[in-house]
């Protein structure tokens, strides 16, 4: 195993203080996010995407199938802990994160793509995050043995995937579709609020457990660092080995690199009982990836040419 942990150390045992009442804000949080992202999406949005199926197929591709799959083929390279490999395994198997819409405006990529990616994600993903947790890590003997210790509900796993993001999708849309001045306008106050009630409720978990990352910090952020560039990089290349334009190329890299930690940490408290090195792994990718998107968004945003 490359990454040793002392034997006197129970990772799973590590409890993240994150009560009932922060996780409905949290689940709340992100429904509301969602909400905010549907409501700048049309209908066309979707025709669009499939009037260019290349694009649809790449960022599918990338996302849901690329990068669960070398997640883990890297996973078997490294031997991390079994916790955090499920957990890298829930982080590879969730939708893009919504930030990444403004993180691809800002990098100069296609917003109206990266938002219409983000939908068809969404949707995507209510299938696709349960079967690519459960596949990818059913094939991995000491993740396996985690998943046969708990009881993965599909139908209450899909039941909690479709109310965060499939119901707050949909009746964005439909505001959209019905009443598109008023959304508009409240679009503009809801996506940066409700993106500052996130993050808000990021800062105040990692205040409340500062001695825990401060204790244990060094053991996921190597795994995390690594696995958010190596799909940065997937997603780039894997859009230009497909021909994408620089714009689409940016928007698919950013897609597949900016993962919905929110959600990973949601399903890691529901199902897995907030599992030691899952929870501390999904808590680290929650924060790093806003950090390393504003970096990336900076750095292609002044880049004329890559």
């Amino acid at each position: 195993m490359l990454l040793k942990i002392s034997k006197e150390i129970d990772i799973d045992a590590i409890k993240i203080n994150f009560d009932s009442s922060e996780l409905w804000l949290l689940n709340i949080a992100i429904a509301i996010i969602m909400f905010g992202v549907a409501l700048g999406i049309s209908i066309d949005d979707f025709k669009r995407l499939l009037k260019k199926p290349k694009i649809l197929f790449v960022g599918v591709l990338s996302q849901f199938i690329l990068l669960p799959a070398f997640t883990f083929l890297a996973i078997i390279i490294i031997e991390p802990h079994p916790s955090f490999a499920l957990g890298m395994m829930m982080i590879a198997a969730c939708p893009g994160g919504n930030v990444s819409n403004f993180f691809s405006k800002m990098a100069g990529g296609n917003a109206a793509l990266s938002v219409s990616l983000t939908a068809f994600a969404t949707l995507t993903c209510i299938i696709m995050t349960p079967f690519n947790l459960q596949f990818w890590g059913s094939l991995y003997e000491p993740t396996n043995a985690i998943l046969e210790t708990v009881e993965l509900n599909w139908v209450d796993l899909l039941k909690l995937v479709s109310l965060i993001l499939g119901i707050p999708l949909f009746f964005g849309m439909l505001v959209k579709h019905y009443y598109s001045e008023m959304s508009e306008k409240i679009e503009k106050i809801l996506k940066p609020v409700s993106m500052l009630v996130f993050i808000l409720l990021v800062f105040i978990a990692l205040s409340q457990n500062l001695e825990v990352f401060t204790n244990h910090i060094h053991h996921v952020i190597f795994l995390v660092v690594l696995h958010n560039i190596f799909a940065y990089i997937l997603g780039f290349y894997t859009a230009k080995t497909f021909g994408l334009n620089i714009q689409d190329t940016k928007t698919i890299a950013m897609e597949t690199g900016i993962q919905n930690g929110g959600l990973g940490l949601l399903l890691i408290f529901g199902f897995f009982d907030g599992l030691g090195g899952m929870a501390l792994l999904a808590a680290f990718w929650g924060i790093w990836d806003v950090f390393s998107g504003i970096l990336l968004a900076t750095y292609w945003g002044r880049k004329k040419t890559l």
